[in-house]
């Protein structure tokens, strides 16, 4: 991916999720590194100018699709994504080279259920927004993951929804699962029920389901303070206000900590100098 010019205001990148510990194949287009080795991710802090992205000219492309489909699920970010063609297309698949995961362990998952997961997907692959929520974390396959990104109450509403009906063996999808297969399994003894046996809530799903990747938001779709996991394609992007509210928020909150210590400093330099 081409590296545009940096802005002074510090906010974006994604970081893939990598729930796997499996080798995976290299794949043109993926953020595989080697076989057996989870991704290498790196952290910008940055926020992209308006250009298209050389990796996502894909309005129909993506599933290779023909203009009369339904656009992909990845099409919102097609202008500034931080992912490639290839890897929107693997994130319409099951079991794709992402994470090979299955989406129905537990029987078909029913097709609006599963949007919900192909978005959720698309956000965390492609999303440019992420970045104030990204978090360094000491474990053999990842060293970073993003934490308790704010969602929006409408879409952990409409994702818990659509999904009530479908089934799974699981309240924690990122660990615990039977992997021997080459995908996941559910674990011996791990039941399956409808998802509102392990998620009796909206916010349960948005919460547990990848260990607090994300956090069910008080706020609305429009508020300027909760991320949407999906937008009309052909406005802008609404999650770009809102990385930079919280970014701000947190170089704020950084300044404001900062400034007892520099105080303290200032005066040991007065003392010593007089």
């Amino acid at each position: 991916m081409m590296i545009p010019q940096i802005s002074h205001v510090p906010v974006l990148l994604s970081v893939r999720r990598s729930v796997l510990l499996l080798p995976l194949p290299q794949n043109e287009g993926s953020q595989v590194q080697a076989q057996g080795q989870p991704p290498q991710r790196v952290i910008l802090w940055m926020i992209y100018p308006r250009q298209r992205s050389q990796n996502m000219e894909m309005a129909t492309v993506a599933q290779g699709l023909s203009p009369t489909s339904s656009p992909p699920q990845c099409s919102p970010w097609r202008k500034n994504a931080c992912c490639s063609v290839n890897t929107s297309i693997e994130a319409h698949k099951d079991i794709s080279y992402l994470y090979r995961f299955n989406w129905d362990h537990c029987g078909k998952m029913e097709p609006a259920c599963k949007r919900h997961f192909i978005q959720d997907t698309c956000l965390y692959e492609c999303s440019p927004n992420l970045g104030p929520w990204i978090r360094e974390v000491n474990q053999r396959w990842r060293k970073e993951r993003v934490l308790g990104v704010p969602l929006c109450k409408e879409d952990c509403q409409s994702w818990w929804e659509d999904c009530r009906t479908s089934y799974t063996c699981k309240s924690n999808w990122h660990k615990g699962w039977n992997w021997t297969s080459g995908y996941n399994q559910c674990p011996v003894k791990a039941a399956c029920h409808r998802f509102d046996f392990y998620f009796p809530t909206p916010a349960a799903l948005c919460n547990e389901i990848w260990s607090h990747s994300y956090k069910a938001s008080n706020y609305s779709r429009g508020s300027g303070r909760c991320i949407q996991m999906w937008f009309d394609p052909i406005l802008d992007n609404p999650n770009e206000e809102v990385a930079r509210f919280y970014a701000e928020s947190m170089n704020g909150a950084g300044l404001h900590e900062a400034w007892p210590l520099c105080c303290g400093l200032l005066l040991l330099l007065l003392w010593l100098l007089s």
